[in-house]
């Protein structure tokens, strides 16, 4: 049929050439169909979020959550200085305690005296020092400061300063 084709110059049948462009059609129009199901399924993702809502009204929602995270910016800054002003309130506060209980007078009995030392976090503080006798109780107190005292302190009041500094004693 035709003679002068230049498919006759071919060395395989043009067939195959027709068959392989078919399966080529064939594989692109399954792919276009693919295309078309995740398209749609876009569209109704696009549509629901973008149901009951307007361009203007997106704009307000976007808006509204960025003063939200302005507002919890300025609350954050409000809550870091009420910790660092906490931070230097509990400071100064009393923090370590040591206390101990000894007879003041041999023969008395009932451990009734102790030593008691109260300590800020710089191990700065107080040595509450109760005596009970016969006669009655005699209450003294001496500053600690950097853990020492000017004054000389009893063993028992420096067992109460060694504990509430952590200090361990054998």
């Amino acid at each position: 049929m035709l003679e002068n084709s230049m498919l006759n110059d071919l060395l395989f049948d043009p067939a195959y050439i027709i068959a392989g462009l078919a399966a080529i059609t064939f594989i692109l129009f399954i792919m276009v169909i693919v295309c078309l199901v995740k398209l749609s399924g876009l569209k109704k993702k696009y549509r629901k979020f973008m149901e009951g809502s307007d361009a203007k009204s997106l704009e307000e929602l976007i808006q509204s959550e960025v003063s939200n995270i302005k507002n919890l910016q300025t609350e954050d800054i409000k809550i870091e200085d009420e910790i660092r002003n906490m931070n230097q309130v509990i400071a100064g506060c009393y923090q370590k305690t040591g206390a101990v209980k000894y007879d003041a007078l041999t023969g008395m009995g009932g451990q009734v005296s102790f030593a008691l030392a109260m300590l800020d976090r710089k191990n700065n503080g107080i040595m509450i020092n109760s005596i009970h006798t016969r006669e009655g109780s005699y209450l003294y107190m001496k500053e600690i400061v950097d853990g020492k005292c000017e004054v000389l302190l009893g063993k028992e009041e420096q067992q109460a300063l060694d504990k509430a500094m952590g200090v361990t004693t054998k």
